[in-house]
């Protein structure tokens, strides 16, 4: 899988690729469709949910450029996957998944394969986890029609943030939080689920 489907595509961070070698994603899938787990495609996990395809997982976490020492949010844990690539190469992974059964269900693989690091909550995640702000990189994996403010606001300085925005059509968007303020860029066509949970008035 990493070889012929990531690496072919351009993936290059050692940390990522080793990451995604190492995290068994057969374990994140429904029963039944362990054989499916190694092929590029997303997989339907259930409550209108799915598991993204393994590039889009590993492209996401090397744009995100995070180091053994930072802390990350994640925004929609869905089976845990991503979370579990994340608390690979980073220190603290806090993640959260609207849909209580999946939270439970992710919080309990993820113990079983021993990512003390990865702490799930079930919650919205328009609102992102203030308590334990700022996050020195946010990875999204469900797509807002616009990019939620209380994520920028939770971003450190020198941040960034890996999300697909859009309905109908969707880019996958890098927001950087520099000390001069706020620069994004658009990079890929993605499709994710759509960003569920209602986000408050700014």
């Amino acid at each position: 899988m990493v070889e012929r489907q990531i690496e072919a595509r351009g993936i290059k961070s050692p940390a990522v690729l080793g990451a995604m070698r190492k995290v068994p994603r057969h374990r994140f899938v429904r029963p039944g469709a362990e054989n499916l787990a190694y092929e590029d495609h997303p997989l339907q996990i259930g409550s209108g949910q799915t598991i993204s395809q393994p590039y889009i997982v590993a492209y996401m976490t090397e744009a995100a450029e995070i180091s053994p020492t930072d802390k990350v949010l994640e925004i929609g844990t869905g089976s845990g996957y991503q979370a579990a690539i994340l608390g690979e190469v980073a220190r603290e992974v806090y993640t959260i998944e609207i849909v209580p059964e999946l939270a439970e269900g992710a919080r309990g693989i993820l113990a079983e394969l021993g990512y003390a690091n990865v702490h799930v909550k079930a919650g919205n995640g328009y609102l992102g986890w203030p308590e334990h702000a700022p996050f020195d990189a946010i990875v999204v994996t469900a797509a807002p029609d616009q990019v939620p403010q209380a994520l920028v606001d939770q971003l450190a300085v020198g941040g960034r943030m890996v999300i697909p925005v859009g309905s109908a059509n969707q880019d996958m968007m890098i927001i950087e939080r520099t000390k001069s303020g706020v620069v994004e860029r658009r990079t890929i066509p993605v499709r994710f689920v759509p960003m569920t949970g209602k986000p408050e008035k700014e």
